[in-house]
C-alpha cells in the first residue's frame, strides 16, 4: 500500500512538471497574442492552456475579460468567477467580474464585486470608475459623480472616468458640465469612440446640431460593432427631422445590442414619426418587457396612443396609470412635504408655469396668449424654462414674465426646491407627456395647487396634479371619472396667439383655379390610412381636386417617397398631392391662400394647425371620435360656432367636405367673416380666454384656503 501511495505521489509531481513545462510557454505565447491585439488567436491560446491547466488563474482572467470586451458576458462571468475561485484576493479579477455583471445588467451584483476589488486595493482607479458605471446604471446619479470624482483624484488621466462622469452629468442635465468632461476624455483619448457618442448626445441637447452630428458619424466610424454610436447618431437625426436615416441607424444599433432599452425606445419615436403606429407601441412595449418603469417609453407610449384609432378613454387612463405606479408613486412618497404658502383667499398668487416650449415651438402659439393677458394686479407670473432652446418667441415670455427661471440644466430635486423657495401657489405643466416634460416635479407637488393645461391636453395620471383645462367637447362628462385629475372646463381646451400683423388672407384659391385645394397642414404622423381611405374618397367624387400637404418632415426625401406610397395604397394618386416641407411661420401661413378647405386628421387631430386654418380664413372639416385627441377639432369648430363642419363618422365627413366643395360663394362667404366671428367667440378671444382662466384660478385657491384640495 505504501509503495502504491508513494507512485501516485511521484505521478502526480511527473504530471505537474510536464504542465508546468507546457503552461509557461502557452500562458507566455497567449500573452503575447493578446498584447499584439490578436484577440480570437489569443482566446484559442487561452482555450487550449486550460485544457491542460484547468485552474490556471491568469488565463481565466484574460480569457474572461476578451469575453467581456466581445461582449459575451454570460461566458465572461462563469470564466472570472473560476478565476475569483482561484484567487480569491485579486482585485483585478474581482472588478473584471464587476464589468461582465455590469454586462449582463445586473448591476447590483456588479458593485458588489467592484466594492470587493476596492476593499482589497482602496486606490484602484479603475475600480471606482467601474462603479461609477454601475452606480449610473441604476439611475445613482450622484453617487456615480461620487465614485468618477474619486477615481479622477487618483488617475486625472483616466479617460473612463471622464466618460462616465460626462454621462452622468448628461442625465443629471448639466449639460455645459458634462461637455467639459467629455472633451477631457477625448483630449486623453482622441479616438474614444464612447465618449464620441456621449458627446454627440450632450450637444444635441443643447441644440448644437451639426456638431452632435459630427460627432455621431466619427463614433459610428470608429467604432462601427458599438451599438450606442448608431443610437447617439440616430438621437441627433430624429431631432433634425431626418426620421428616416435615423430608423435605419437604430435598426443597425439593434442588430448588434437586441436588448438596448434607449435603441426600442428611439426607433419607437421614429416609427412614430413615420405614421407606423402599431409598430411605434411595440417598439415601446419590448423596452419596457426589459425595464418596467424606464420612463421615456412609458411617457412615449401614451403620446403615441394619440394616434391609435381604437384606443379608448379607458386606455388612455390605463397607461397614464402606469406610469404613477411605476415612476410617480414612489417619487411621490419619498418627497411628500407640507406648503407654508399663506391661505389668504384674495392675495396675489404666484403662477409658475414649467415647459420646454417657451421657444419657437406650436404650444407656444397657445399657452402665449395666456400668459400675456393674466390680471397682474391678481397674478404674478413665473416662467420655469426648461429647454436650453432660446429664440426671439423665448424673449417674448422673458418679458411677459415677472420672474424668468433657466431650469434646462436643472434635476428635478432643484427644480422643485427653487420652485418652493419662489413661493409658487399654483404650479402649471404645459407639457404633459410630450418631449421635455417634467413631470417628475409635479410628482414631488413642490407648489399647494398643481395644474396641467394647454400642452396635452389628455391628463397626466398623476394624482399630484389637482386640475386640468379642457371642455365639454374635448373631455365629455360621462367619461371624467376615469381621470386622475379634476376636470375644469374653459371656453376651448386651446386658444391660439392672433395671427402677426401683415398676413394677407387670400379669396378662395378655387373662384380662380377652377377647382378645389384641400389641405393638411398637420404632422405627417398624424395622417392614418383610415384618414387617407377618406381624403381619396372625397378626391374621387371631385374629379380635378387637388390635396396639398405641409409638414417639416417632408423635407427628407426618404418620408416623402414613404407617404405617396402609403397615399397610393389607399387610392391617392400622387399626381394630385402636393407636398411641402419646412418654412418660416409667415411663409407657413401665407401656404393656406393656396387651400380652399382644410381636412382634419383622424384618429389624432390638429390643434394649432386647425386654429391657424380657421385664422387664415379656410375652414376645417372635422370626424368626432371617441378618444380625446379625436375630439380635440371638434372642440375648436364648436368653440367658435361651427358645429356643421363636424362629421361624426367617415361617410359623413366625406359628405361634409364634397358637399361645401361644391359652393364656391359660400366658401368665400366664410373666408371673410370667419376671422371676425373667432374674435367674437371667448375661445377666440384672448382677453375673455383668460378671464375664464383667471377666474378658475381664483377658484381652485379659494376652495383651497377653505380647506379643500
Amino acid at each position: 500500500m505504501g509503495n502504491s501511495v508513494g507512485q501516485r505521489a511521484f505521478q502526480n509531481a511527473r504530471l505537474q512538471k510536464r504542465q508546468k513545462a507546457e503552461v509557461l510557454p502557452l500562458l507566455g505565447h497567449a500573452l503575447q497574442l493578446h498584447k499584439m491585439g490578436l484577440f480570437p488567436e489569443a482566446q484559442a491560446a487561452y482555450r487550449q492552456l486550460l485544457q491542460i491547466a484547468p485552474n490556471q488563474f491568469i488565463a481565466l482572467h484574460m480569457l474572461g475579460v476578451l469575453e467581456s470586451d466581445a461582449k459575451n458576458y454570460q461566458q465572461a462571468e462563469i470564466l472570472l468567477n473560476r478565476a475569483v475561485a482561484v484567487d480569491p484576493r485579486s482585485a483585478d479579477a474581482l472588478m473584471s467580474l464587476g464589468v461582465a455583471l455590469n454586462g449582463l445588467r445586473r448591476h447590483d451584483e456588479a458593485r458588489a464585486s467592484y466594492r470587493k476589488a476596492l476593499a482589497l486595493r482602496p486606490n484602484h482607479a479603475l475600480a471606482l470608475s467601474n462603479l461609477g458605471n454601475a452606480n449610473e446604471a441604476l439611475d445613482l446619479h450622484e453617487e456615480a459623480l461620487n465614485s468618477y470624482d474619486k477615481a479622477l483624484a487618483l488617475n486625472p488621466d483616466l479617460a473612463e472616468a471622464h466618460n462616465g462622469r460626462g454621462w452622468a452629468l448628461c442625465r443629471l442635465r448639466n449639460y455645459d458640465e458634462a461637455l467639459a468632461s467629455l472633451n477631457r476624455a477625448l483630449s486623453i483619448k482622441p479616438g474614444y469612440a464612447s465618449a464620441l457618442a456621449n458627446r454627440a448626445t450632450a450637444l444635441r441637447e443643447l441644440q448644437r446640431f451639426d456638431e452632435a452630428l459630427a460627432d455621431g458619424n466619427r463614433a459610428v466610424a470608429l467604432a462601427p460593432d458599438d451599438a450606442n454610436g448608431w443610437l447617439a447618431r440616430a438621437g441627433v437625426l430624429l431631432q433634425i427631422q431626418q426620421i428616416a436615416k435615423a430608423s435605419r441607424d437604430c435598426e443597425q444599433a439593434l442588430a448588434l445590442a437586441p436588448d438596448s432599452l434607449q435603441a426600442h425606445m428611439v426607433l419607437g419615436l421614429c416609427l412614430a414619426g413615420l405614421g407606423r403606429v402599431e409598430e411605434a407601441l411595440a417598439s415601446f412595449d419590448r423596452a419596457l418587457e426589459i425595464q418596467p418603469d424606464f420612463q421615456s417609453a412609458i411617457s412615449n407610449k401614451i403620446f403615441t396612443l394619440d394616434f391609435m384609432a381604437d384606443a379608448s378613454v379607458e386606455q388612455h387612463q390605463q397607461a397614464r396609470q402606469m406610469w404613477w405606479e411605476r415612476i410617480g408613486a414612489k417619487i411621490a412618497s419619498e418627497q411628500a412635504r407640507p406648503h407654508d404658502n399663506s391661505r389668504d383667499p384674495d392675495r396675489r398668487l404666484v403662477l409658475g408655469y414649467v415647459s420646454s416650449d417657451f421657444n419657437a415651438h406650436s404650444a407656444a402659439f397657445i399657452f402665449k396668449p395666456v400668459l400675456q393677458h393674466h390680471d397682474r394686479a391678481q397674478f404674478e407670473i413665473v416662467c420655469y424654462a426648461c429647454s436650453p432652446k432660446v429664440d426671439a418667441t423665448t424673449s417674448e415670455f422673458q418679458a411677459i414674465a415677472d420672474r424668468w427661471r433657466d431650469a434646462s440644466q436643472w434635476t428635478d430635486d432643484r427644480l422643485a426646491a427653487e420652485i418652493r423657495a419662489d413661493g409658487v401657489d399654483i404650479l402649471i405643466d404645459l407639457s404633459g407627456h410630450t418631449r421635455g416634460n417634467r413631470l417628475g416635479v409635479f410628482a414631488r407637488k413642490p407648489a399647494p395647487i398643481q395644474v396641467h393645461g394647454w400642452g396635452h391636453g389628455t391628463g397626466t395620471g398623476l394624482p399630484t396634479i389637482d386640475y386640468l383645462f379642457s371642455d365639454p367637447v374635448a373631455i365629455p362628462v360621462e367619461v371624467r371619472h376615469l381621470f386622475a385629475e379634476t376636470v375644469v372646463d374653459l371656453p376651448c381646451f386651446v386658444t391660439l396667439t392672433p395671427l402677426p400683423a401683415g398676413i394677407a388672407r387670400a379669396p378662395t384659391p378655387a373662384i380662380a383655379n377652377g377647382f378645389v385645394t384641400f389641405g393638411v397642414f398637420n404632422r405627417i404622423s398624424k395622417i392614418s390610412d383610415e384618414a387617407a381611405d377618406v381624403w381619396a374618397r372625397i378626391l374621387e367624387r371631385l374629379p380635378g381636386s387637388r390635396l396639398l400637404i405641409k409638414d417639416v418632415a417632408l423635407d427628407d426625401q426618404l418620408v416623402r417617397d414613404n407617404l405617396l406610397a402609403r397615399l397610393a395604397a389607399c387610392g391617392l394618386s400622387a399626381e394630385r398631392v402636393d407636398l411641402l416641407g419646412a418654412t418660416l411661420r409667415g411663409e407657413h401661413l401665407a401656404s393656406f391662400n393656396r387651400v380652399d378647405i382644410c381636412l382634419d386628421p383622424f384618429p389624432q387631430n390638429g390643434g394649432v394647425s386647425t386654429w391657424e386654418a380657421l385664422q387664415m380664413g379656410v375652414p376645417v372639416v372635422a370626424k368626432l371620435g371617441n378618444s380625446l385627441p379625436s375630439r380635440a377639432a371638434a372642440s375648436i369648430l364648436t368653440a367658435l360656432g361651427l358645429p356643421d363642419w363636424v362629421g361624426n363618422d367617415d361617410e359623413a365627413y366625406a359628405d361634409i367636405a364634397v358637399g361645401h366643395a361644391a359652393k364656391i360663394g359660400e366658401l368665400d362667404r366664410l373666408r371673410r367673416d370667419l376671422p371676425g366671428q373667432i374674435n367674437a367667440a371667448a375661445a377666440g378671444n384672448p382677453v375673455s380666454y383668460v378671464q375664464a382662466v383667471d377666474d378658475a384660478y381664483r377658484a381652485m385657491w379659494q376652495r383651497y384656503c377653505n380647506g379643500g384640495a
